[in-house]
């Protein structure tokens, strides 16, 4: 069995492997969140959710072929995180938007703790699984797995995305209570 030293992280470099995480999680909406109202929801969640999925592929192969240090595939999923970050927060809003204002609360209530746990529960054990195998070709299709998933997104909000920008909620989906 081949052992992935590539994960075992000395203690005292932790917080350099966890800080970028956290710098593309935060940057990308807050660099690219004006672009969503103004170049327009559908194409910048359509778009955002590609290029991190066209990366996450990209960072899959070089991961395979052995060719990134440790420091390099974090750099990689910070670039990969603001993407996916910044249309991830978008798409959660907009799909609230779609509910008619006395749901929408709820809306956003129930997709997103859903949304959170199934990657939050599902990705540890599937990537956990993956590394136990013991060969980078193993995690490189978890990469590939997600690359396809952020893409199969993008094609998903190309097509069916409802374009929220510039209207009041009330044009994007009339209250309930709105008597004609």
């Amino acid at each position: 069995m081949i052992l992935i030293d590539f994960y075992r992280v000395p203690a005292d470099a932790v917080g350099w492997y966890i800080l970028p995480f956290a710098a593309g999680n935060m940057l990308g909406p807050l660099l690219l969140g004006r672009l969503f109202d103004t170049v327009g929801r559908k194409v910048m969640i359509a778009s955002t959710y590609a290029v991190s999925g066209v990366l996450l592929a990209a960072t899959a192969y070089l991961f395979s072929r052995n060719l990134l240090s440790a420091r390099q595939l974090t750099m990689a999923w910070m670039i990969v995180f603001f993407f996916a970050s910044a249309a991830a927060s978008s798409a959660y809003l907009t799909v609230s938007e779609t509910f008619p204002l006395e749901l929408r609360a709820l809306a956003i209530a129930f997709f997103y703790p859903i949304g959170t746990a199934v990657g939050g529960i599902a990705g540890p054990l599937v990537f956990g699984m993956l590394i136990d195998a013991g060969s980078r070709a193993s995690v490189a299709t978890g990469y590939w797995i997600g690359a396809a998933m952020m893409i199969g997104a993008a094609a998903v909000e190309a097509f069916w995305g409802v374009a929220a920008e510039r209207q009041p909620l009330e044009a994007v989906s009339r209250p309930l209570a709105l008597v004609d």
